[in-house]
């Protein structure tokens, strides 16, 4: 066999043995050199690791993990859901609606599904529950809504998209990514609504809270986290600061919430925050540091080239092979992390969109979807299982979710205009 084969088959093999994706990713990459290359070139180890992280607009990711962070220590979640609940009143499905609301907003702060669910599972479950919602309903339901995070800017894969693509404007990705997820999210609320319905939950029992607060009241307490999104995107869209200087802005504007307006965040949570922030964002700089050695491997030994020559060998139907692309990814989401799915497969995928001429920021969308319903669908099922791990259930089963976001990942697929209007009209390069 040929060492690039050798090189996928240790990785498969590693990943199969239980090994984290990072270290099968430097270790398979490690074979590749040895069996393909000179043992000399194990020398550029170093350099590869340090070459994948060096790199200015990856510093936003580590602070806009930080800012979901603050924003869920500061009670805003809390804030936003009391709002939307004394605005939407009590009636069948109106929790589901205000889960889903406030999974949205959320998800325009921290750019992360699994803090995003986090968030809104410790605040929406015990009023859902109270609501006669099932747990394993509720649970699911927020878990396939904080999955719209990773398209609704800012979103950390969207920013790790635009390094891996080369020439992809990181505003336009952003821009792109904010009617497919709402449109994601009003896909998930129309099932969600329906069997809320069918099942009689919630209707005409006061929702917890809204018959002490006023909209105006609930309103002017969550002026804060309504304004954070405003904040990011306007700065963006006016050229006041680039995306990764929104990051610093919008950690600096939690902080000032946290400290000075809820007052729900003090100077030892904050310290604990950033100790909490560098932990995650350690794990996800060493998945994107040793994925370098990886991908060097596998481009001198010509590994992506010659998958990306046998996928456009299967068929000369664009569209049917976008199809296959699609499921793929899908299989992907379910069982690896979104930031690990880009490094591993968009070397190989990056030929065959242009081959076929498919718009890059498009098809960055195409993909953030397809992982996001990775996120709440097992096996792996990140943002299930930290809704589940709140609401001490076991995994469910999340058929109905997955049917209503295929729906919105196939409209934004045959008409492209759902994500390119927005940056088109924006001015941003597409």
């Amino acid at each position: 066999m040929s060492p690039d084969v050798w090189m996928i088959l240790a990785f498969a093999g590693l990943l199969i043995a239980g090994v984290p994706v990072a270290f099968s990713l430097a270790l398979s990459g490690a074979v590749g050199i040895l069996l393909g290359l000179s043992p000399d070139m194990l020398a550029t180890l170093g350099t590869n690791t340090y070459n994948s992280i060096a790199k200015y607009p990856l510093i936003a990711i580590p602070l806009f993990i930080l800012t979901g962070l603050i924003f869920e220590r500061s009670g805003v979640a809390l804030r936003l859901v009391r709002f939307a609940q004394a605005l939407i009143g009590p009636r069948h499905g109106g929790l589901a609606l205000v889960a889903v609301l406030v999974c949205m907003i959320m998800g325009g702060m921290s750019g992360s599904g699994p803090a995003d669910a986090a968030a809104v599972a410790m605040v929406m479950l015990p009023s859902m529950t109270k609501a006669g919602y099932p747990k394993p309903f509720s649970a699911t339901l927020i878990a396939a809504s904080a999955s719209t995070a990773i398209l609704i800017p800012p979103s950390v894969a969207l920013i790790l998209y635009s390094i891996v693509v080369p020439g992809v404007d990181l505003r336009a990705l952003f821009a792109a990514g904010l009617f497919p997820g709402m449109l994601a999210g009003i896909a998930l609320l129309v099932p969600a609504m329906i069997v809320s319905k069918r099942y009689g939950w919630e209707g005409g029992t006061p929702v917890e809270g809204a018959e002490q607060l006023s909209v105006r009241t609930t309103f002017k307490q969550a002026i804060p986290a309504l304004f954070a999104p405003v904040l990011i995107l306007g700065g963006l869209r006016s050229g006041l600061f680039t995306p990764t200087e929104a990051a610093v802005v919008a950690v600096a504007y939690g902080a000032i919430v946290g400290l000075f307006l809820t007052r729900e965040l003090s100077l030892r949570d904050l310290w604990e925050l950033l100790g909490e922030a560098a932990i995650i964002s350690g794990v996800v700089m060493l998945i994107i540091a040793l994925a370098g050695i990886f991908a060097w491997a596998g481009t001198m030994l010509g590994t992506f080239r010659h998958l990306a020559e046998w996928i456009i060998s299967l068929t000369d139907n664009g569209v049917l092979l976008l199809i296959l692309v699609m499921l793929a990814v899908l299989v992907a989401g379910m069982l690896l992390d979104a930031i690990s799915i880009y490094l591993i497969m968009m070397p190989i995928l990056i030929p065959v969109m242009q081959h076929f001429e498919w718009n890059p920021v498009w098809f960055g969308i195409l993909l953030a979807m397809n992982i996001a319903i990775g996120q709440f669908t097992p096996p792996v099922a990140v943002n299930l299982m930290v809704t589940t791990e709140v609401a001490k259930i076991r995994l469910e089963q999340t058929l109905l979710f997955v049917v209503a976001m295929g729906c919105a990942l196939a409209l934004v697929a045959i008409f492209p205009a759902i994500a390119l209007w927005l940056p088109t009209v924006l001015g941003y390069n597409v």
